[in-house]
């Protein structure tokens, strides 16, 4: 007979970060069986899907009010998944809104709680700190200011370091000559490569992409004494028609023989590592850069409505990046809104591949945080503290 655990993963990178944790605690105990909310990580991981994450990954308050349905109906699904099939264990990954009201029935079923990548309250609504620490047994952090953060407010959490110590590192990717042969690439020395990476959600690719091109263009234009190659990653969920509609199918018409961009659907750290800069949607992905070293200028653009609100209830945050909200100081550039412009992007990344000095600051700063996300191991002490949560023996 297998021992049964939920787990709930809202978004891609809880999806990925869910699917190690699942792995590490089966290679603990091999006779756990997991069902629940994700998407292809814990699919692949043996999971049984509940319910498609996709449905529920949105961001803003327009998004959630039009994917309420979706949300509702996952909720009950789940509700009635832990009556009918009460687990051991009910693990959540991030994702507050959705998740805090599950924890809250669970703990009325006597359901312990184990809240795996903590929810953003540094960010806003501190206030919940207090919630989630009465409705869970035990909270992971991978994030290092959250145990202080958590601790100021008298809660006691374990930072277990930062799934991405696992699955990033400079010595597994490719060197930047191998990387440029396989995808029969210029190995011009003189070619100046960048990365353009404008997230993996519709709305943000819509908004940055258009941007990054024109940038792009400035670029080529601006310093015509150079070779140019730009970088487009796309993610397996992103279709080639969305990136056309942004603004790639415009640079393509026009003809433009020194704008030199390549789409690739593969090897994506091998791409981000070849890349001289990157600029990039803020999130996960600049945290994978800054442990590979890439120099990276992050930008973001929301809603006007969503902006204006979240300029009401974010008013302690001096950074928007993770990589500088760890330093504590600015290691690499952010635009932000309207500050987001083709012209500024350009500026940014021409100082980034050609100031040798500003090159090495920025480089610098990228290897103290890599420090400071703790080393490799992080599904394993998150796994120990879910045996902890189910009252098992951690000390495997």
């Amino acid at each position: 007979m297998t021992t049964h655990i939920m787990i709930v993963a809202g978004e891609a990178s809880g999806d990925m970060h869910g699917a190690r944790l699942v792995e590490a605690m089966q290679a603990m105990q091999p006779d756990l069986s997991f069902s629940g909310i994700g998407g292809k990580e814990l699919t692949a991981a043996g999971v049984e899907m509940l319910f498609d994450a996709s449905k529920l990954a949105v961001v803003g308050i327009t998004e959630v009010l039009s994917h309420l349905g979706d949300i509702l109906a996952a909720r009950k699904t789940l509700i009635r998944r832990m009556q009918a099939k009460k687990p051991v264990l009910l693990i959540l990954i991030d994702y507050p809104d959705f998740n805090l009201l599950l924890a809250a029935k669970a703990k009325k079923l006597g359901i312990p709680v184990f809240y795996y990548v903590s929810p953003q309250v540094w960010a806003w609504r501190s206030g919940r700190v207090k919630k989630i620490d009465r409705l869970t047994d035990r909270i992971g952090v991978i994030l290092p200011f959250e145990k202080d953060f958590y601790a100021a407010r008298g809660v006691e959490v374990d930072f277990v370091g930062h799934p991405l110590k696992d699955t990033v590192s400079r010595d597994k990717v490719a060197c930047k000559e191998e990387f440029l042969r396989i995808h029969n690439l210029s190995s011009d020395p003189k070619t100046r490569i960048i990365g353009l990476l404008p997230g993996s959600r519709t709305k943000e690719i819509r908004s940055l992409l258009p941007d990054f091109l024109a940038a792009a263009r400035i670029l080529v234009s601006k310093d015509q004494d150079k070779k140019w190659l730009f970088l487009l990653p796309r993610a397996s969920t992103v279709s080639e028609e969305l990136l056309l509609e942004s603004g790639l199918a415009a640079c393509r018409a026009a003809g433009e023989d020194r704008l030199d961009i390549h789409v690739l659907t593969d090897n994506r750290y091998d791409l981000m590592a070849a890349c001289d800069a990157v600029v990039a949607a803020s999130g996960t992905v600049t945290l994978e850069l800054a442990i590979l070293g890439i120099p990276t200028l992050t930008t973001y653009r929301l809603s006007p409505r969503t902006y204006r609100l979240g300029r009401l209830l974010i008013r302690h945050i001096r950074h928007f990046s993770l990589v500088n909200l760890i330093a504590d100081q600015e290691v690499i550039p952010e635009l932000l809104q309207d500050a987001v412009t083709p012209v500024a992007i350009a500026e940014h990344l021409q100082v980034m591949v050609n100031d040798r000095t500003y090159r090495k600051k920025i480089i610098r700063g990228l290897a103290l945080v890599t420090e400071k996300l703790g080393p490799p191991g992080c599904a394993q002490r998150a796994a120990k503290l879910a045996f902890i949560c189910m009252d098992r023996d951690a000390s495997f």
